[in-house]
């Protein structure tokens, strides 16, 4: 008799996101009856069809790989109901959170007056942007999309490990994962209560028409990319779809006074939301970046003016930079005076006499960022680190301490994964995506990432990660 999926699987001392509720004993009675050769078989066959249909990602990094699909594992990773409930209300939570503070920030900066946040940490922040300070924005809503990323500890208890409140990406392999699942997996799903994901671009085209400037009856959206080269670029072409409104680059776009306008075959249309994927830095040359070719000359200008509106706000970065997260608690105490539901983990703020002198007291113990990178890139995991790689990061900390935070390395939860012919406990993290217009939705499920190297805690592609389909029970 062939192995059937489970058999032998050990997630050994760490919380399994598969053995660890009693409401996926369906999907774990399903996954009994499949050999692992059958599971092999229609994995393959899934990332064939991955290929083909061009879902890929960009590392510019590898001079020899630079597009490739993102390694999809088809054992999905399954939430509860109430599990989803638990993070739905922490990631709202959370939105409306960063939502004041950015508001805040660019008025009349009460959190700093009252101490709760260092001035330093936001006005001398590289993402603090002064040309939005006094301007208002519909809704007042800053954070259209954000990617909350969160984990698990061996308990079983939701930690948020980031803020990603500038242009969060990954929700186009959310929904390509799940119609794979459909397509691949029917007979796995059938009869199971898994709540559906099709509406995400319904509900972001409403958001953006709904923070589009008020006297507008009928807003066109457009989605800005900077074009074929970016890593992102197959997600912009499928949120672009999925809304069916028009992919622009800078160069269709022109700015007459104060208005945005798209060049179309019937000539120049008014654009009133822009969903835009292109960093602060590079959006208009007239305000930021003088080199930029990728921007709009004079969006700024129409922005101040209130005749088109961005998505993510312009100077958002100042929120989800890593050392700002340590405050993230105080922040929801301040503005909605509640206590978190969703829980950060454990910070040390290097800026900070007492956290840099427990980072390098503890430095094999600890995880240190750097406050400005992400992809998981600059990150230090002190119990798998060498004795040049804690000198090394010991001496950016003493150079540079401000630049990094450190935290308890977490026991990630695991899900089981199959790789190279196994199935063996892989560590997982979770990306839930909340877009706010008027109100805040979040996607039932999210970006299931997981860390395919053995013993890995880094689950971001750019590292060699893959993800998962993510199953919300009805």
């Amino acid at each position: 008799m062939s192995n059937r999926i489970l058999d032998g699987y050990d997630p050994q001392a760490f919380f399994c996101e598969m053995l660890g509720g009693a409401d996926n004993a369906p999907v774990r009675q399903r996954l009994a009856d499949l050999s692992i050769e059958a599971l092999q078989n229609r994995a393959t066959s899934a990332e064939a069809e991955l290929y083909n249909l061009g879902i890929t990602f960009t590392v510019y990094s590898d001079k020899n790989a630079i597009d490739r699909i993102l390694p999809f594992d088809v054992i999905p990773r399954v939430l509860s109901r109430s599990e989803f409930a638990h993070i739905e209300a922490g990631v709202i939570q959370r939105v409306t959170a960063l939502n004041l503070l950015l508001h805040d920030i660019y008025h009349d900066q009460k959190i700093l007056k009252d101490g709760v946040i260092p001035d330093a940490l936001i006005l001398g922040n590289g993402q603090y942007q002064p040309l939005m300070q006094g301007l208002d924005l519909p809704h007042s809503t800053y954070v259209h999309i954000c990617g909350t990323d969160i984990i698990r500890d061996d308990k079983g208890a939701f930690l948020v490990l980031e803020d990603n409140a500038r242009t969060p990406s990954g929700v186009s392999y959310v929904i390509e994962n799940r119609h794979m699942m459909m397509r691949s997996f029917s007979d796995l799903m059938a009869g199971i209560g898994v709540r559906p994901i099709d509406d995400y671009g319904q509900n972001l085209l409403r958001a953006l028409r709904e923070t589009a400037p008020p006297d507008i009856d009928d807003p066109r959206v457009v989605l800005l990319s900077p074009g074929t080269y970016n890593s992102a670029y197959f997600e912009h072409v499928f949120l672009a779809r999925e809304m069916g409104v028009p992919l622009v680059e800078g160069r269709d776009l022109t700015v007459k006074e104060d208005t945005v306008y798209v060049r179309t075959t019937r000539g120049l249309a008014r654009v009133d939301s822009i969903y835009r994927r292109i960093g602060d830095d590079f959006l208009d040359p007239e305000a930021f970046n003088p080199d930029s070719m990728l921007g709009v000359p004079g969006l700024m200008r129409a922005y101040k003016a209130g005749r088109v509106s961005l998505a993510n706000a312009i100077g958002t970065g100042v929120a989800d930079d890593k050392a700002v997260y340590a405050y993230m608690p105080r922040v929801i105490k301040y503005y909605l005076d509640q206590e978190p539901i969703l829980p950060n983990v454990q910070t040390n703020i290097c800026r900070e006499p007492e956290g840099l002198r427990y980072t390098l007291d503890h430095l094999r113990e600890l995880v240190v960022k750097p406050v400005a990178e992400s992809g998981g890139y600059g990150i230090m995991i002190g119990p798998k680190a060498s004795e040049a790689e804690l000198a090394e990061c010991r001496a950016k900390l003493i150079e540079d301490p401000a630049n990094y935070i450190s935290q308890p390395t977490i026991q990630l939860s695991v899900s089981p994964t199959l790789v190279e012919g196994e199935v063996s406990p892989r560590h997982v993290d979770l990306r839930p995506f909340a877009i706010t217009g008027a109100k805040t939705w979040v996607l039932p499920g999210g970006l299931t990432r997981v860390a395919l190297r053995k013993g890995s805690l880094v689950v971001n592609s750019s590292q060699g990660g893959g993800s998962k389909d993510t199953w919300v029970l009805e």
